[in-house]
């Protein structure tokens, strides 16, 4: 049994390191790494990689297939199943934000493209493990802190690791931002993207207007169908976000599409609402339609398991007199894979700021201290 770690203790060692930590995050948001630049990713991959070996870590840099570099370093030391970190290096910034977005400190925040968004949830996961190593508190159980290339993306290539890493791991601390002020994230809605294409019939919109079926006509008896299914007391939001079609004004268009993105909190309405999607049937005559997508991030759903989490951070906060509180958001992040997993998940353990894919996107300075604290004790006490 691990004796009880001083908490105010590591707060002052955290403390001593803020000013590098700063730094160093400076120097991350000058990188700039958006998700669809392979390239860019994995130079930062690097940078990441060569902060977390110099802090102890084990590191493997594993190229991406069609994104960037993934990076997975691990601490041994303890004994059992391992806590997995998650974090992500990509970011929704293009090349050139740093012309809008310089990185810089202004009245206690640092600024910069991905700041908070999460490069500073890195530097806070390796701040909290050299510190504890440092200081001779060895974690109960090996850590493996997994960085990827394509959350921003919807980690399409990477969620078949973080799965699986995820199935050995006792719990999974997720290293995104904390909420607008300071919430640790117990919940967070699932994301669905469907793709509905209407078939018509082309015809002259003069003299053969009576022969053409209009896509855009069907399509917009399915829209207004699919926004109907909003229903906010649920928890289910549906958003049109796009829509195409037609080739002329003059024309009857035979083709009309739109983008759906569909929100959730429970593994049962997302089965519900891919009923509803797949299974739309056309309002005209002679229109057809073709359906795709799915629920891509399934819901994060507020568990016993993820509330003993919180608990366990909030009790940990208090000693150091920081109040944490818990939220459930609409965002989704690669907690929603590892908690429908069935594994225990704490989310928003990175920085707190705001901003986030924005070109205001900024880290509270006085906050990494505690938040690095609260995270070590985690990493000491699971």
């Amino acid at each position: 049994m691990h004796d009880r770690l001083p908490l105010p203790q590591l707060l002052r060692a955290v403390e001593t390191q803020v000013e590098s930590m700063v730094e160093d995050l400076l120097h991350w948001c000058a990188i700039e790494s958006p998700s669809n630049d392979p390239a860019a990713t994995t130079h930062m991959a690097r940078h990441v990689a060569a902060y977390l070996t110099a802090r102890g870590a084990q590191v493997t840099l594993t190229p991406g297939d069609t994104t960037g570099a993934l990076v997975e370093a691990v601490w041994e030391g303890g004994s059992g199943k391992p806590l997995l970190l998650l974090g992500h290096h990509d970011t929704v910034h293009p090349l050139g934000s740093i012309a809008v977005n310089p990185p810089r400190v202004v009245d206690g925040r640092a600024y910069g493209p991905g700041s908070y968004d999460m490069k500073a949830g890195l530097l806070m996961a390796g701040t909290a493990l050299h510190t504890l190593f440092s200081l001779g508190w060895t974690p109960r159980r090996p850590v493996i802190c997994l960085s990827t290339a394509d959350e921003e993306l919807g980690s399409r290539e990477s969620r078949g690791r973080i799965e699986a890493l995820a199935r050995t791991a006792e719990a999974v601390l997720v290293l995104e931002p904390a909420y607008t002020h300071g919430e640790l994230k117990t919940a967070r809605k699932g994301v669905g993207k469907f793709r509905l294409t209407a078939r018509g019939k082309s015809a002259h919109a003069g003299s053969a207007h009576e022969l053409g079926v209009n896509a855009i006509t069907e399509l917009a008896h399915q829209v207004l169908h699919l926004a109907a299914l909003t229903d906010y007391a649920r928890g289910v939001t549906v958003n049109i976000g796009q829509v195409t079609g037609g080739t002329a004004i003059n024309t009857v268009p035979a083709s009309a599409t739109a983008l759906i993105d569909v929100r959730i909190k429970s593994a049962a309405d997302a089965q519900w609402i891919t009923e509803q999607i797949m299974t739309l049937q056309p309002a005209l005559p002679g229109a057809t339609l073709e359906i795709s997508g799915e629920v891509n991030r399934p819901p994060m759903e507020r568990t016993p398991a993820n509330v003993r989490l919180f608990e366990l951070a909030r009790d940990l906060g208090r000693e150091i007199g920081l109040e944490l509180r818990e939220t459930a958001t609409g965002g989704a992040s690669d907690g929603n894979l590892t908690s429908a997993l069935g594994i225990p998940t704490l989310d928003g353990l990175g920085a707190c700021g705001d901003g986030a894919h924005t070109d205001e996107e900024y880290v509270l300075i006085d906050q990494l201290a505690p938040r690095s604290t609260v995270l070590a004790g985690l990493l000491y006490h699971l």
